[in-house]
């Protein structure tokens, strides 16, 4: 196997890799589509990269702009990475988005990003465009991808666009070229709009040093024989990071989707791919489920086989130093507990070997039996699914990073694999844990002891991945950056493992298990119109829905708020529950203008008020991890019970 270093394809820019990678593995198979169980079509990286540059001149026989923002409404698909191809051979950036995205999003970004060409996966978002059209003055050519859909008068197919830029290269045209070679490591090659505080998407400019940088820091050495499947939206930069760095080694990307996830896995039997802890968690139901209808025999076997795998792994984890520590060992402990671990290792290991092969095979086996790695990101993964998929012998290496960070910030190395953390920071990146109140900087420092390990603060990075900025808002850009370092808003510490450990979140956005990002103000701030409800703050944080803590107006129901006693007489009266159950109902619904995703699905009455100087500052802000840290109870409870209110 050769170095990490040669299994790569070094680049300046994106166009770059992509003329290197058509180059370099030539008639090998780039991605695949989906036609059915068992068939899939392929595209070598020279096909694309030619089909890349007839659809990029295209684009610049329509007008398009070197460092021009380009429109992609669309989810995974084969036309999605051909047209990021073009985009970038034209020197300009794109700035994607799903099909789910609501018309006021899409006026707003179309309109703020001055995209002048857009395009669209449907014929559903031909037409919002196209009746938006007085709304959007900037945009002046839509392009649809989808080779089925019957295109409105004035709108473009992308293959008649490919087909046109195909005649004029036959006849000559090299101004792709020129493009190509125009290209600066600094220009942007996307602009990702994410939510922002208020509801208003911000738009991260993330620039071709940023993305280059990933596709060389990631950890992990692979070659052109590995197999990724994709299935996490490719707008998220995670998906998107994965796919460029699959191209970079010449791996084969296969499409597909939550529908068909399971029988692809068995089908492509993959070697890498990206995940997100809901997809793990739904694996895991599967597997449960399978087993508790399976002959009793088999039950008991896989009993024994997991509890021998679990004493395994401990105590190998402890031999190799992978056990999370938070404190620091003494060494006469150590010493104590070495000779208990390696004498079990020693024990369990040739029945641990027997039953890891005669049963444990078979699980893994339903995720391809190739799987080497996943790395899993956009929230944190449970712990009891960590521990159960790594006891098993599927390695999910969990990462962390955001989109202003292009996004990898750290991920677990198959060698460091230390559950409950997120690994070490990757290459050329560095990270500080700050005292989220003074600024002062809790690790590394040498005057505090073990130099500031396992103290939590807010995570903050440097690297060359973190982004320039947020396109056209420099107040935003300025609050975002302490001292040259990104301020994640995120609550971390770094272990004695020397890992990184996240621990919540300051910062108001919230991210569910399925990836979903969610702004909890505006929904608080429509909560808090009722007369029924005093104060309240979102939750669901790494969950599947949102929960919500409420504290309840005292007065609105006739109750003397002056006194500590009427929040816990409310919190425990179920016609008050019912009165705020309803408010909720009423106020957080799609007619309102809220997605599924964002209704609250549960919600505690808290017995009492949050105080200022404490849960809320001076300004009668909410200071989410103090109320996290507070109510964490109360949270568990409501995650716990799994069950709607609400609905």
């Amino acid at each position: 196997m050769q170095n990490l270093k040669n299994e790569r394809i070094a680049a300046g820019n994106l166009a770059i890799l992509y003329q290197k990678a058509a180059a370099r593995f030539n008639t090998l198979p780039a991605f695949a589509t989906r036609e059915k169980a068992l068939q899939w079509k392929p595209v070598s990286f020279r096909e694309l990269y030619e089909q890349g540059l007839d659809l990029a001149t295209g684009l610049i026989n329509l007008g398009v702009e070197a460092r021009e923002h380009v429109g992609l409404f669309s989810e995974n698909r084969l036309e999605w990475i051909l047209t990021d191809y073009a985009v970038q051979f034209c020197g300009a950036a794109d700035v994607p988005r799903g099909r789910d995205v609501s018309d006021s999003e899409l006026e707003y970004i179309v309109n703020h990003a001055g995209i002048k060409v857009c395009f669209v996966e449907t014929e559903a978002l031909q037409n919002r465009l196209l009746r938006m059209k007085d709304r959007l003055p900037a945009l002046h050519n839509i392009i649809v991808m989808d080779p089925g859909t019957q295109v409105k008068e004035g709108v473009h197919k992308l293959q008649d666009i490919q087909e046109e830029g195909a005649r004029l290269r036959k006849a000559g045209d090299t101004r792709v070229f020129d493009r190509i070679k125009s290209i600066r490591s600094d220009d942007l090659f996307t602009l990702i709009y994410t939510s922002g505080t208020t509801g208003k998407p911000k738009g991260v400019m993330l620039t071709h040093a940023n993305m280059v940088s990933q596709t060389r820091n990631i950890p992990g050495i692979h070659n052109p024989n590995d197999r990724t499947l994709s299935v996490l939206p490719i707008w998220h930069v995670f998906e998107r990071v994965i796919e460029m760095y699959t191209i970079s080694f010449g791996g084969c990307t296969y499409y597909s989707n939550i529908k068909t996830l399971g029988e692809d896995m068995v089908n492509v039997e993959p070697t890498f791919m990206a995940s997100a802890p809901r997809l793990w968690e739904k694996i895991h139901e599967k597997i449960l489920k399978g087993i508790k209808r399976s002959h009793p025999v088999r039950q008991v076997l896989f009993h024994i086989a997991y509890f021998l795998a679990r004493q395994y792994r401990v105590s190998l984890s402890f031999l190799e130093n992978k056990t999370l520590t938070i404190k620091k060992r003494p060494w006469w402990k150590l010493a104590l507990l070495y000779p208990f671990h390696l004498l079990r290792w020693l024990i369990v290991l040739p029945w641990f070997g027997f039953f890891n092969a005669a049963v444990l095979e078979r699980i893994r086996l339903s995720a391809g039996g190739s799987l080497g790695a996943t790395i899993s990101g956009g929230g944190a993964l449970p712990v009891h699914i960590d521990k159960f998929f790594n006891n098993v012998g599927i390695p999910v290496l969990e990462g962390y990073g955001l989109t202003e960070t292009s996004p990898v910030i750290s991920v677990r190395a198959k060698h460091k694999l230390v559950v409950g953390t997120v690994g070490d920071p990757i290459r050329k990146t560095r990270i500080r844990i700050v005292d989220p109140d003074t600024g002062n900087i809790l690790y590394p420092n040498h005057d505090l002891p073990h130099q500031g390990r396992s103290i939590r603060g807010e995570i903050q990075v440097c690297g060359p991945q973190v982004m320039t900025g947020y396109y056209r808002e420099e107040t935003l850009t300025k609050n975002a950056f302490q001292d040259g370092w990104f301020r994640t808003g995120d609550l971390g510490m770094v272990t004695h493992n020397d890992c990184l450990k996240i621990l919540g979140r300051l910062k108001a956005t919230i991210v569910l298990s399925s990836g979903e990002n969610v702004e909890p103000e505006p929904i608080e701030m429509r909560l808090q119109q009722s007369r029924y409800i005093d104060q309240c703050m979102v939750v669901g944080q790494d969950h599947k829905f949102l929960g919500a803590l409420i504290v309840p107006a005292p007065e609105a129901f006739g109750r003397n708020g002056s006194q500590p006693e009427p929040y816990e007489e409310m919190a425990r009266d179920e016609k008050v529950n019912q009165v705020v159950r309803q408010e909720i109902r009423r106020l957080i619904s799609a007619s309102n203008g809220f997605k599924n995703y964002e209704t609250i699905r549960d919600f505690r009455l808290l017995n009492r008020g949050f105080r200022v100087g404490h849960e809320m500052t001076n300004l009668f802000k909410v200071k989410r991890h103090v109320v996290t840290e507070d109510f964490n109870q109360v949270i568990q409870e409501l995650f716990l019970n799994g069950k709607s209110k609400t609905s």
